[in-house]
């Protein structure tokens, strides 16, 4: 049996806490004995969550052993984290088989000393505090989650359900994570270097009326010409100026902006249909599978076949 440990604080985000633990009681419910799941604040005290409820725990954290996977969860507690919570994961941390956060969990992770050393990720508003107030985390702002050896930590919220079923996965198969998905009504698991969210979500909107028509026309029509003058012509300014405006109104130049398009769009189709790589390459503007090969390899570390064989649903047709 695998004992889950959740730390509960004054603050917490309750979905970052319910998401997980749900999927695990699943697991517990297709496999009698697989978990045993508990949750503890500082004095075994009731917490009050970021949103008002409040959640009575199992226990005290002095008197909880150290858990298989001891699970962080996020919210507004952890800006201001308390000391002992601080100095209870800092002894217990390293001896779980198993260290996971949830969105902002990962900042009382780090300042544990746990994330030393370790690529890590968070909720994508606390990436930067996160690298500037750790230096010796390696963030990483774009997956929904990362694993590095046993310590697994998740963007906000949905993300710790992602999370949880990759390690009841993991646990106990993939039939009892895809029997807890479908109770749940989620996707099995997103792929944890999926990003936080979309190319146009990841950008900020332009202000100028222009400028939101040419990332309309982006999004609309990644197989087409999107060279930086044929945009410019769209947007009636200068390459240069269109240039300069752009980065200045969205955060990214505007071929950054067209290659994550260009690799959602194609991840998507990838996903979701049963089209070949070659006219998948052809309508996301890559040309040739080749150069969509390459794209891949550099944005996400595998080829598109590949991402297919291990992201595509199971029940998908096969191309």
């Amino acid at each position: 049996m695998r004992t889950v440990l959740v730390v509960l604080f004054d603050g917490v985000q309750s979905l970052d806490v319910t998401g997980p633990l749900e999927v695990f009681q699943g697991g517990e419910l297709h496999v009698p004995g697989s978990y045993r799941i508990r949750t503890a604040s500082l004095e075994g005290a009731p917490v009050r969550t970021s949103s008002g409820l409040t959640v009575v725990p199992d226990q005290a954290l002095t008197a909880s052993a150290t858990p298989h996977t001891l699970l962080v969860p996020g919210g507004q507690g952890t800006r201001n984290p308390a000391p002992d919570v601080v100095a209870w994961l800092r002894e217990h941390g390293p001896r779980a088989e198993r260290l996971v956060s949830v969105c902002t969990g990962a900042i009382l992770l780090a300042e544990a000393g746990l994330l030393d050393g370790r690529r890590a990720t968070t909720h994508w508003a606390y990436c930067d505090k996160l690298a500037r107030d750790h230096p010796s985390v390696e963030v990483d702002p774009d997956p929904i989650y990362v694993r590095d050896g046993q310590v697994a930590t998740s963007a906000g919220v949905t993300a710790g359900i992602d999370l949880a079923l990759a390690l009841v996965e993991e646990d106990l198969g993939r039939e009892v994570a895809l029997g807890i998905a479908r109770h749940l009504v989620v996707f099995l698991r997103r792929p944890g270097n999926q990003a936080q969210f979309s190319a146009q979500l990841a950008a900020q909107t332009a202000r100028r009326e222009p400028l939101r028509e040419v990332q309309q026309w982006i999004t609309e029509h990644p197989g087409g010409d999107l060279s930086v003058e044929t945009l410019a012509a769209r947007a009636r300014l200068s390459p240069r100026h269109f240039a300069r405006a752009f980065q200045a109104e969205t955060g990214t130049t505007p071929g950054r902006y067209v290659d994550r398009v260009r690799l959602e769009h194609a991840r998507r189709l990838l996903e979701d249909t049963s089209d070949g790589v070659e006219e998948i390459s052809r309508v996301c503007g890559y040309g040739t599978p080749e150069a969509m090969r390459r794209a891949f390899v550099k944005a996400l570390g595998t080829a598109p076949a590949e991402y297919r064989r291990r992201f595509r649903p199971a029940s998908a047709p096969t191309p």
